[in-house]
């Protein structure tokens, strides 16, 4: 990987150059909405093309006024606030009703994304922070009234509504502990137009997803969004009860993808594309003034070789409950431990995930419902002794869950392997199938929830699989790699 040509630095060895801007902002603007406008810099078109591209960012102050002495500790590598508004107003009536944007904007956050860039720009680690956690904004002067409001609870995405970028900053490094260098800020209309300016973005889906409310409607399988469809995709939150936490998932799916698209389909390679890509992602972007054309085109040399196996995702741990807010409204609370872990990863500058194995056997099919909420009984019906005990042992270890002990089948020996299903839980059915290739499924009206195998001659093994949507409240920092988010 190339290295750039000025290397990250602690703050007691900026040089001259540095001194004239605020101690946090020597790099600049990392990423626009769900891809980083500096990957396109990667092409090498030079300081005059990026310096034209900058000309249109607009610009916010969300540091101004903010004391280092009162914030978080900076550490190794650069955090940046990524802050996605439900700004409509350039999207034309037409797209409005096609793509289900009727209403007033909230004028809050409808998405918050915690990036950190490590300081050896080998990976970048993505956390989503949920719109309707618990937060305490910090006492500020409200704008309006210009009197002082006292620290108090509200959801997350309403800083924003109280006071802008600037306490939207001050609120998530407040909850984290991490120290934001770089705040950017995109609507609606920037993402749709960053989209169809790459031509589309390929999104994988082991089910349908529908949602009446964004009007998204995809078959299984492999589609190509335009900028529309993918907004609904990464806005929706009525497909099933996860809500806000697949729409999550979802969207760090999306970011690989996009992440994926740009880095392979020769947009780095060609300055007219470039051009043409940079300047509708900027069109509706609003940034912090401290990044320049110099350290656009540094990073953009650094990340030549940034692929989505480089990236890594993860939404904040939440604990069991959420909290109700004294004026009306449910939140979610952060796991005070889990949470601490993922932030403490970021100030110390180290990856999320756990380091990957060298890979052997067959890659995971991905499915839909979690194994670790299906439960199964098998019986053999082989007539190789302890082949059912095997399988079950075999299936737990894939991440099933055993209900009473494996016992032999009546009437064997069985020439196939057979899956008996309440039709009920046939998308756990499909999801256990795909454990136990070849098994014939057979339906069981009434069987209830727990799924029953009988082992037949023709068992070869069980497959592993992998949940497309990690399931709620999953132990542990579910965070997955940029590869596993995306399309196989």
């Amino acid at each position: 990987m190339t290295i750039p040509s000025r290397p990250a630095r602690s703050a007691a060895r900026r040089t001259a150059r540095d001194r004239g801007r605020s101690p946090r902002k020597r790099w600049g603007l990392r990423i626009a909405t769900t891809v980083s406008v500096l990957l396109m810099t990667a092409s090498g078109v030079g300081h005059a093309m990026v310096t034209g591209v900058e000309d249109g960012i607009g610009r916010v102050h969300p540091f101004q006024g903010m004391q280092e002495r009162d914030r978080p500790t900076g550490g190794d590598g650069l955090n940046f606030l990524v802050v996605g508004t439900d700004g409509r107003d350039k999207i034309t009536p037409a797209e409005k009703r096609k793509y289900h944007l009727g209403g007033a904007p909230c004028h809050c956050t409808d998405t918050l994304m915690l990036v950190h860039l490590s300081a050896g720009r080998d990976h970048a680690s993505v956390v989503s922070l949920p719109r309707d956690s618990y937060a305490e904004i910090p006492a500020h002067k409200d704008a309006a009234t210009g009197r002082t409001r006292p620290r108090h609870a509200v959801k997350l995405n309403a800083a924003y509504a109280e006071g802008g970028p600037g306490l939207t900053v001050r609120t998530v490094e407040h909850m984290t502990g991490v120290h934001i260098d770089h705040y950017l800020e995109v609507d609606f209309t920037s993402f749709m137009r960053s989209v169809d300016a790459v031509g589309g973005v390929d999104i994988c889906t082991v089910r349908p997803l529908k949602d009446r409310y964004s009007g998204l409607d995809l078959p299984a399988g492999k589609a190509t969004l335009n900028g529309g469809q993918a907004l609904q995709y990464v806005r929706s939150r009525h497909i099933d009860g996860s809500a806000d936490l697949g729409r999550m998932q979802r969207q760090q799916r999306f970011l690989a993808s996009l992440i994926h698209k740009v880095t392979s389909s020769g947009v780095l390679m060609n300055p007219v594309r470039f051009r043409q890509v940079a300047g509708a992602m900027l069109t509706s972007v609003r940034a912090d003034s401290g990044f320049t054309a110099d350290d656009m085109v540094d990073l953009g040399q650094a990340m030549r070789g940034f692929t989505p196996a480089s990236s890594e995702f993860l939404s904040v741990p939440l604990a069991g409950e959420g909290v109700r807010l004294p004026g009306g409204g449910t939140t979610v609370r952060w796991d005070p431990v889990a949470a601490e872990q993922v932030f403490q990863a970021l100030r110390d500058d180290k990856p999320l995930a756990e380091p990957k194995k060298a890979a052997h056997g067959p890659r995971p099919t991905v499915v839909d419902v979690p194994p670790e909420q299906i439960r199964v009984h098998v019986d053999n019906g082989t007539d190789r002794p302890g082949l059912g005990k095997t399988v079950s042992k075999a299936l737990g270890a894939a991440g099933f869950v055993a209900a009473g002990v494996p016992g032999d089948a009546p009437g064997g020996p069985h020439a196939t392997t057979v899956l008996a299903y309440d039709p009920r839980w046939d998308r756990s059915a499909r999801t256990l199938a795909a454990a136990l290739p070849g098994a014939e499924l057979h339906k069981v009206a009434g069987q209830g929830p727990v799924l029953r195998v009988t082992v037949g001659q023709d068992h070869a093994g069980v497959h592993p699989v992998r949940a497309e949507e990690p399931a709620p409240g999953t132990p542990g920092i579910a965070a997955v790699t940029g590869d596993e988010a995306g399309c196989p």
